[in-house]
C-alpha cells in the first residue's frame, strides 16, 4: 500500500499557493482560502485536484492582488466582492471539477452556504464601506511632510465621510498629483476651487474614491478624500 503522504501530496499544492496569495491580501483574512479548502476535501484525482485547485488560486489572486497593488479599473474587484462574488464564481469552478470526476455533487452545499455567508458579511461591512481609509492617498504624498487632520461623517453613520491631510514640501501639489496618478487615480472635472482625481474599482458594484487638491501655500497642499 502506498504511503498516505505519497497519495495526497498534491492536496498541499493549491493549499500552499492559496495561502501565499491570501497573505498578500489587504482585507480578506482567511476567507479567500475557504473555496480552496472545500475543493481539496472534495477532489479525488491528483490531475483534476491540482488543475481546479490552481484555477481557484488564480481566481483568488485576481480578487486580492490588484487592490493590494493599488491598481485601478472596473476589471479590479472591489473589497466587498471577495466575500460574495469570489465564492459564487468558485462554486461554479468546483462544480465543474466534481462533474469532470464523475462524482455525485456531495458536499457542494458547502459553497452556496459560504456564498450566502459572504453576502451577509459584505452587507455588514458595507455599513462602513463609505468610510475612507488610507485608500492609497496618504502614500501618494511620499517624500513630503504629511500631517493628517480632520476626518468625519455627515448625517447618519457612514454617510458623507471624508478624511483630510496637508502635505508640505517642494512642489507639493505636483508630487501628490503624480503619486495619485501612479496609484490609479485619474482626472475628473475640477471643482471651482479644487482639483479632483478619482479611482474606481468593482466588477459588479462600483467603489469610487475621489481626492480633492487645494493649495494652502506655495509649498503645501490640502488633500481631502472620500468614497464617492
Amino acid at each position: 500500500m502506498k504511503d498516505m503522504g505519497e497519495l495526497h501530496w498534491w492536496r498541499a499544492v493549491p493549499l500552499v499557493a492559496g495561502f501565499v496569495v491570501n497573505t498578500l491580501s489587504v482585507d480578506t483574512g482567511l476567507f479567500g482560502l475557504v473555496p480552496i479548502v472545500v475543493w481539496v476535501v472534495l477532489a479525488r484525482s491528483w490531475r483534476t485536484g491540482i488543475s481546479v485547485g490552481l484555477v481557484l488560486v488564480g481566481l483568488l489572486a485576481w480578487f486580492v492582488l490588484p487592490r493590494a497593488w493599488e491598481l485601478p479599473g472596473r476589471w479590479v474587484p472591489s473589497a466587498l466582492e471577495v466575500y460574495w462574488l469570489y465564492p459564487a464564481i468558485a462554486t461554479v469552478v468546483i462544480t465543474v471539477g466534481v462533474l469532470v470526476e464523475r462524482r455525485v455533487l456531495a458536499g457542494l452545499f458547502v459553497m452556496p452556504a459560504v456564498t450566502l455567508a459572504g453576502m451577509a458579511f459584505a452587507v455588514f461591512l458595507s455599513v462602513g464601506a463609505s468610510i475612507p481609509r488610507d485608500e492609497g492617498v496618504v502614500s501618494a504624498a511620499a517624500g513630503l511632510q504629511v500631517v493628517e487632520e480632520d476626518a468625519g461623517c455627515g448625517s447618519g453613520h457612514g454617510a458623507n465621510c471624508w478624511r483630510e491631510l496637508t502635505a508640505t514640501g517642494d512642489r507639493a501639489r505636483e508630487v501628490v498629483r503624480a503619486g495619485l496618478a501612479a496609484g490609479g487615480f485619474g482626472q475628473r472635472p475640477s471643482l471651482p476651487t479644487d482639483e479632483r482625481l478619482c479611482r474606481r474599482t468593482g466588477l459588479v458594484l462600483a467603489h469610487e474614491v475621489c481626492a480633492e487638491l487645494r493649495d494652502k501655500s506655495p509649498t503645501s497642499v490640502r488633500v481631502l478624500w472620500y468614497v464617492n
